[in-house]
């Protein structure tokens, strides 16, 4: 079997290298869940994540609006893996994996580590996609991270502020205008929790504007909102969308997007202006690159949102030992949803764990059945007190769906202090016109357009779009 080549391999983990060793990439939905499956299984697991929490990415929108803090959906890993003593975690962003050699390369810092396996379980995510248009990103950021919540809140709170300062009535319009780009899930949370900022929470706190003629944009390219939805649960969010101020413009496509605002092509052709200082993006996902470079490794395909073609058992074609979860893997055209990472890491840690135990008793490995996924049905929440949900062929609506989306997110939040502060918070958000996370910093609004001057590869990216 491979060794790890860890140069920091502590004492405790040399004595142990000898069991069957578990690397786990990423600390999602998938990387965690598949690291807690294996806790009673007689195998190390090494879990390799770029950041030190776990992040409950579904509930990002709320930090970006100020009615939780990121702690409370973020976390950190060695801190929930604490009391499970065949886990280790090590902080680093996966720069390659070689299938031959079983060698997982990491990098934090300065600092590459190189940590051997025998199973592989390849859970790290996806990212936003700008549809090939990255430079988008740096007036547009998505809902992907930590970084993104609080930069956005940054941006949205501190519009209002610099409107409160303008005299130029085109100026303070421009600020005052919102645009949230994909109705998705994610784009509908967004808009609807803009307009409960701008019409409630904030209105009266200002002197020279008023919050409430704040102005929140809905775009998409797509002809309805909430395209997984049923028909009528899309329009359902929309009248309630609209019900609160929200302009939905659908079949619209961005066509470029700058620091002032974006231009947008309608049905018929036609190209208009939308002046805008705040863009949020939430249009597409593309999967991590390392799912490219498994493909080219083990023959797989991939498809357009760069996620690999797996085997019914998740496995790449040829290699048993590696499994790909989460929003990497495409299977069957399974959403990237929560519940599929969550399930696939799961099936992922117990097929391991039988094949170890089987070879433990001297028993040929047991044959695997196929992934399957059990569809636990699809939430958007639109407003406080209404959600739309469906499960099977139920179709629910209004005060109803919005509890048990409650319910339902409250249960996958990770840990009881978690779980304690996120219901605290969403009661003085919820019953009152109160959010506790109205903080921002003058750093947070710049920090992503720092950066495109300091980083050299940025850098270089920024002179060729001037040319």
């Amino acid at each position: 079997m491979s060794v790890p080549t860890t140069p920091e391999l502590t004492p405790a983990l040399a004595k142990r290298v000898h069991r069957h060793h578990v690397v786990i990439i990423g600390s999602g939905f998938g990387g965690l869940f598949a690291a807690r499956q294996l806790r009673k299984a007689n195998v190390d697991v090494t879990l390799i994540a770029k950041t030190t929490h776990h992040l409950f990415q579904p509930l990002l929108y709320q930090v970006a609006t100020g009615i939780l803090s990121d702690g409370e959906i973020a976390p950190a890993t060695r801190m929930i893996l604490k009391d499970q003593h065949n886990a280790s975690v090590i902080l680093g962003d996966v720069t390659s994996v070689d299938l031959e050699s079983r060698i997982v390369a990491s990098q934090f810092l300065e600092r590459i580590t190189e940590t051997g396996y025998d199973s592989l379980i390849v859970a790290a995510g996806a990212s936003q996609s700008y549809f090939g248009n990255d430079h988008f990103a740096e007036h547009a950021p998505g809902m992907k991270t930590i970084d993104d919540a609080l930069e956005l809140r940054g941006r949205i709170l501190g519009a209002f502020d610099q409107a409160e300062l303008a005299t130029d009535p085109a100026e303070i319009e421009k600020l005052l205008t919102f645009v949230v780009v994909g109705a998705g899930p994610t784009g509908v949370e967004m808009a609807g929790q803009i307009a409960e900022l701008a019409h409630k929470t904030l209105d009266g706190t200002y002197r020279h504007i008023d919050s409430r003629s704040a102005r929140i944009i809905l775009l998409d390219a797509a002809p309805k909102v909430l395209p997984p939805f049923s028909d009528s649960l899309g329009q359902a969010a929309a009248k309630r969308l609209r019900k609160m101020g929200v302009d939905i413009q659908l079949g619209a496509m961005v066509t470029d997007l700058d620091a002032d605002g974006l231009s947008v092509k309608d049905g018929d052709g036609t190209i208009r202006r939308i002046s805008a200082r705040t863009k949020v993006w939430s249009a597409g996902v593309a999967a991590s690159p390392l799912g490219k470079q498994l493909a080219d490794q083990s023959g797989a395909e991939v498809d357009r949102a760069g996620r690999v073609l797996v085997n019914k058992d998740l496995t790449l074609p040829g290699h048993p030992e590696v499994f790909v979860v989460g929003d990497m893997m495409s299977l069957d055209k399974l959403p990237g949803v929560a519940q599929v990472a969550i399930q696939g890491g799961r099936y992922a840690a117990r097929a391991i764990s039988a094949g170890v135990e089987a070879v433990r008793e001297g028993r040929g490995a047991p044959a695997r059945k196929d992934f399957k996924y059990f569809d636990k049905g699809s939430m958007a929440t639109v407003s406080r007190f209404s959600a739309v949900a469906e499960v099977g062929p139920i179709k629910i609506t209004g005060f109803i769906a919005w509890m048990m989306w409650l319910l339902v997110h409250l249960v996958y939040i990770v840990g009881f202090r978690s779980r304690l502060t996120t219901v605290i918070s969403w009661l003085t958000a919820f019953f009152s016109r109160s959010r506790g996370q109205l903080a921002m910093t003058e750093q947070q609004v710049d920090a992503r357009a720092a950066m495109v001057y300091l980083l050299p590869h940025r850098q270089d990216n920024l002179t060729q779009r001037r040319r």
